[in-house]
């Protein structure tokens, strides 16, 4: 695959230039040569600007950073371009350059296409099993060995099927690193808690909260076996917010399993500052946070280039303020954002554009950026 070029996010010398794999996109950088090499140090700045204490990161300074080109969750092609059209905005420089983040990570967009079997035939109702177990359990990877290292770890996706790898990843590393639980904050317009058993669809990105809480296990090693223990979280630790279209068996399994649960009937009643105030009183201030944002949370007015909108949604402003006040807790160790698609929007419409820059404002606003 030929190099593409993406946005300006190195000032440090890289080794010479490696041809790309079929697995991979080159994240060529201007002033350097590219690189398809593994892990490490790919953006340095002067200083971190956020004012906020970091309760549970040992380097608050450091990102890494995960970039999914994966779309095999959902049957939409296009969510797996989101990475690098979302670097080719400028995200990463801007996190680096505004916000004061040394990024670590991968100069690569991964696109798994050697994890990808030739034959992977529906299982359990489940389509793709094969392809999408394998490529979680490699983010799985990617993020743990980031999130070990005690810095914060953004992933950009990617359908929300990744979210089985990225919230595996950083539950084992947290664990791991300080005995603790993460919670999560799950930003969306569907729950994706369905099992295989009550999808209507069988695509994956409807189920990945199913699997990370054990309501849905497999033995089979090559379809989710390989989700223990130190990858999963309680049902008492994720708070969802923004629902809006939730299927019939998942209400049932939200009720039955006492999760919380915000629609955007709260968000009207309440507004999102005082859900805000409920979702994180839920978790409680002691708990690292997890927050996993599908962009299909906003009104089509405000992300239409998405795979699943739905009308109704957050505005904007609203999404900007769900993602300041979980990074004004001092509590958050990763964040993903996922389903931007920009290939949902024809080529002289704006959709695309006006998506990717609010996955852009979602992101800095997470990491700390403010308003004054």
């Amino acid at each position: 695959m030929a190099p593409s070029r993406l946005s300006d996010i190195a000032d440090i010398a890289l080794p010479t230039t490696k041809s790309a794999s079929a697995t991979d996109t080159v994240t060529t950088l201007p002033d350097t040569p590219a690189s398809s090499v593994g892990s490490r140090t790919f953006g340095r700045s002067i200083m971190n600007t956020s004012l906020i204490e970091s309760k549970f990161l040992s380097h608050p300074e450091d990102l890494g950073v995960v970039a999914v080109g994966f779309s095999g969750g959902q049957c939409k092609p296009g969510v797996d371009a989101a990475p690098s059209a979302l670097i080719e905005a400028g995200l990463l420089t801007q996190i680096r350059d505004e916000l004061g983040y040394n990024l670590h990570g991968h100069d690569t967009v991964h696109l798994y296409t050697d994890l990808v079997p030739k034959e992977d035939p529906d299982y359990r109702n489940m389509k793709n099993p094969r392809a999408v177990s394998a490529v979680t359990k490699k983010i799985a990877d990617q993020v743990y060995n980031q999130a070990k290292e005690g810095r914060l770890v953004l992933t950009l996706g990617g359908d929300h099927s990744i979210a089985i790898g990225t919230i595996g990843g950083s539950a084992k590393a947290i664990r791991e690193r300080l005995g603790r639980e993460i919670a999560v904050i799950w930003v969306d317009a569907h729950a994706d808690i369905n099992t295989p058993e009550t999808s209507g669809s069988g695509n994956i990105h409807g189920m990945p909260v199913s699997f990370l809480t054990g309501l849905a296990k497999e033995d089979k090693e090559d379809i989710f076996g390989w989700i223990k223990d130190e990858n999963r979280i309680s049902v008492k630790k994720i708070v969802y917010i923004g629902l809006r279209d939730v299927d019939a068996g998942e209400k049932r399994i939200l009720r039955e399993n006492g999760i919380k649960a915000f629609s955007m009937f709260d968000i009207d009643r309440h507004g999102i500052g005082r859900v805000m105030e409920m979702a994180l009183g839920h978790i409680g201030s002691d708990t690292p946070i997890h927050l996993s944002f599908d962009v299909d949370a906003l009104d089509p007015m405000w992300a239409p280039s998405t795979g699943t909108p739905v009308r109704g949604g957050l505005t904007l402003r609203e999404g900007d303020y769900i993602c300041e006040c979980v990074h004004q807790t001092g509590s958050l160790v990763a964040v993903d954002l996922v389903e931007v698609n920009p290939s949902l929007a024809p080529a002289e419409d704006i959709g695309a554009h006006e998506t990717v820059r609010a996955g852009c404002s979602l992101v800095r606003c997470a990491l700390g950026e403010s308003l004054l």
